[in-house]
């Protein structure tokens, strides 16, 4: 190591008491975070790319450093699904400052990771006050039965109004209108289900019967469209 001649003509003066660096909660304990492997946690963060055409939002499991778990889910940009798919095979088995500075394809991606970094780092996890953090497939949870992201697709102009096209519940198939032409409800079919039971044996028909539902005040439109076509 290099010392100016300006450091070296100085005189030393002693440090002072050092108590180390603040403890973060990690899992249910205190801990002071020295080295990447203090690190633990499970979190979530949304990260965009430059253009903001695209969003991506990251579920991280962190266990002694290393990430464990991973789930990447993306809107918005039909190459962030591919890049997505990359990840996924990426990151886990990294540390998370390796997973920092590694290209995860997509800058949505990347920026999730950086803001996920700054969370697990600074304590600000999920699983910060849970006693033995949150078991590895808990990030899987999220997605519920079907194994589907929760999606809500929108869209409306003012000559022609609203039209809901997808629903945390499902894939939309018709929406209910009353005497004012105004939405009162909503046909969806729970398109996970539907094709895990088509997987098990199930005629697709038959799944497809079984697993379209509605809400709201569907049953008394007077008016019932598909919002894809009509």
């Amino acid at each position: 190591m290099q010392y100016s001649h300006e450091i070296m003509s100085m005189c030393p003066v002693s440090q002072g008491p050092n108590h180390g660096c603040a403890p973060i909660p990690e899992e249910g304990k205190w801990v002071q975070a020295r080295e990447v492997k203090d690190i633990s946690g499970l979190t979530h963060g949304v990260g965009w790319c430059a253009p903001q055409q695209g969003a991506c939002k990251l579920t991280l499991n962190v266990k002694d450093g290393i990430i464990e778990e991973a789930l990447i889910e993306t809107i918005g940009c039909s190459g962030m699904t591919h890049s997505a798919a990359m990840a996924a095979e990426v990151l886990p088995g990294k540390t998370i400052l390796e997973a920092l500075n590694t290209d995860l394809v997509c800058d949505a991606i990347n920026v999730a990771m950086r803001e996920l970094f700054l969370q697990i780092v600074y304590g600000r996890t999920q699983s910060a006050f849970s006693e033995g953090g949150l078991p590895v497939g808990a990030g899987l949870e999220d997605l519920g039965k079907g194994l589907r992201s929760q999606v809500g697709t929108m869209y409306s102009t003012k000559l022609k109004g609203v039209r809901y096209l997808e629903m945390a519940e499902g894939y939309i198939t018709r929406m209910g209108l009353d005497e004012n032409n105004e939405a009162i409800g909503y046909e969806f079919v729970h398109v996970g289900k539907m094709m895990e039971a088509i997987e098990k044996g199930m005629t697709p028909n038959d799944a497809y019967a079984k697993f379209t539902s509605n809400y709201g005040r569907f049953d008394e439109a007077v008016k019932k469209i598909c919002p894809r076509h009509e």
